[in-house]
Parts: C-alpha cells; structure tokens; sequence
C-alpha cells in the first residue's frame, strides 16, 4: 500500500491525527447520549494523564468542529463494525484493519470465541506506541490479534498479510478507516484493486474526503482551516473523491455490491431523534463496497 513520500504517514512516525481521533472517540463516551459505539476501553487507551484530563474537562471537545467530527469518527466506526457483523454472519472469520492507529476493536472483540482473528496493519513505530499504550492501560493482547507491520512504502498487503498468517483463499472483511485521505489516488486504487482480488464474500469498509465544491461556503472556510493545520503537522490532504465516480471505479475494480449512505443516511442510521443534536457533516463519508 504505497503512499507519497511528503506523507507523514511514510516516515515512521506515529500520526498526530490518530491521538486526536483517539481522544474524540473517547469523548463520545463521556459527552453524548444515547452511546452509538460502545467502547469500554476507548478511555483507557489514551493513558492515565489523558484520560484523567479528559475526565476533567471533556467540553474541551465539545466545540462546535470537534462536534461533527466525532459525529463522524463514531458513525465509520459503527458503519464499519455493522458490516463487520454482517460478514461475520456468512462465516467470515478474517477482519483486517488498514492503519489501525488507536482502533480498540481487537481488544473489545465480540466474536473472538467464535475464531474472527483480527489483523492489525501499521508502521511499525505506531505499533509500538500502541503497544505501549496497551501496556500502560493494562490492557492485555488477546490472542485473536496479529500485529502486522507494514513500511507503506516499500511493502504489499499481500505479503505482510502471508506472512502473519492470512488465509488469501478464504474471504475476509476489510477496515480502512481515516487513511485513504493522505494517499495519492494511484496508491487508493492500488489497495482497493487487492481486495477486489480476494475470494467472493470479501468486503472493504472505508472513509473518503469529497472535494470542496460539495460543500457550504462556510463549511469550506472551516474545511480550509483544517486542512492547513494538517498540512503544517505533516500530514496533508491529497485525495478526494466524487461520490459517484467513485462508485462506479469500485463496480470496474469487481466489486459486486457498493454502499454509499452519504451524511443525510448516516445521520438517519445513528443520530437521529437525538437531544443533543450531533451529526456529522458533509466533508467526509463512507463506504462498503463487496466482493
């Protein structure tokens, strides 16, 4: 899975974004109500001083951008997990999540009694942060995890996968969550053509940005914003996507069944008739597309 060299992502480097993301998740649990994802260890992930930090003030995240964007964070994750259960329904027993960061899924694992391995992919410096963080937590590995190193550079899926121990000739469900966005297109491509490759029944869940002309004159200003701020912390934006052209490329990849909710059927899904009004908005949005 390559990726430009101007990408942070590339150097080795734990991604600022992923604490951040982390800690906005972590928030849901504090903030909103009803819950959407349960995660009883998204606290705990993040350490003892953040955690007691947020603890303490968790309206620091509660700003009207850090709102929507854990709207969001919550959604892909429940969007995700949903499709997860569903491919966990047809006997699908190989979950693999592409840059997984502080993702808590294989520690909270429903179906690992029932053998679902889960297959965690990352540089092999944000899988020791991670590591680290796990151990201060106390959270133990369960044995239902492989951590799969990856230089995103240098290195294909389908070898780092062999060698963990990934059956290539049996179906698997794919999470690709709040990367594709600092990938250039070719490199997108390059990954969802190797899933498209694998056995009938796979599938990929991912996120993607779409380009600014879809967006409110005043989301764009704040869109702007943000993505300076990305851009000056190592890790720019270079990919959006159309929507529909989208769709179509996955369908020309082999893709037999594409799901594209868009924020207005998200919002419906998980955060409707809701007191505390969060919903996500219209920058970002999902995807599952089947084999």
């Amino acid at each position: 899975m390559p990726s430009n060299s101007k990408n942070i992502i590339d150097s080795g480097q734990p991604s600022p974004s992923a604490l951040t993301t982390a800690s906005l998740r972590a928030a849901h649990e504090l903030l909103d109500e009803p819950i959407v994802l349960t995660d009883p260890i998204a606290l705990k992930i993040l350490g003892p001083e953040t955690e007691a930090a947020l603890r303490q003030d968790p309206f620091r995240m509660n700003d009207p951008i850090s709102r929507s964007s854990r709207a969001f964070l919550i959604g892909r994750s429940r969007f995700a997990e949903d499709e997860l259960a569903h491919a966990v329904a047809q006997g699908i027993c190989q979950y693999v999540i592409l840059g997984a960061g502080l993702d808590t899924f294989a520690y909270r694992n429903p179906h690992a009694e029932i053998g679902v391995r889960v297959f965690e992919l990352d540089h092999a410096s944000t899988q020791q942060w991670k590591r680290e963080c796990l151990e201060k937590a106390g959270i133990a590995l369960p044995d239902s995890v492989s951590f799969v190193p990856v230089d995103f550079e240098h290195d294909t899926l389908a070898e780092r996968l062999a060698e963990a121990g990934f059956h290539a000739d049996q179906p698997a469900c794919f999470c690709w969550m709040g990367v594709t966005v600092y990938l250039t297109r070719q490199a997108i491509i390059d990954t969802l053509s190797f899933v498209a490759s694998q056995p009938a029944g796979s599938s990929i869940t991912f996120d993607y940005r779409v380009p600014a002309s879809h967006l409110g004159s005043i989301e764009r200003f704040v869109v702007d914003i943000v993505e300076k701020e990305f851009t000056d912390a190592g890790e720019p934006w270079l990919s959006s996507f159309e929507p529909e052209q989208l769709q179509q490329q996955l369908k020309e990849l082999g893709f037999s069944h594409v799901e594209d909710p868009g924020p207005e059927a998200i919002n419906l899904r998980y955060f409707s008739r809701r007191k505390d009004g969060l919903q996500t908005g219209t920058l970002w949005r999902c995807v599952c597309a089947r084999v």
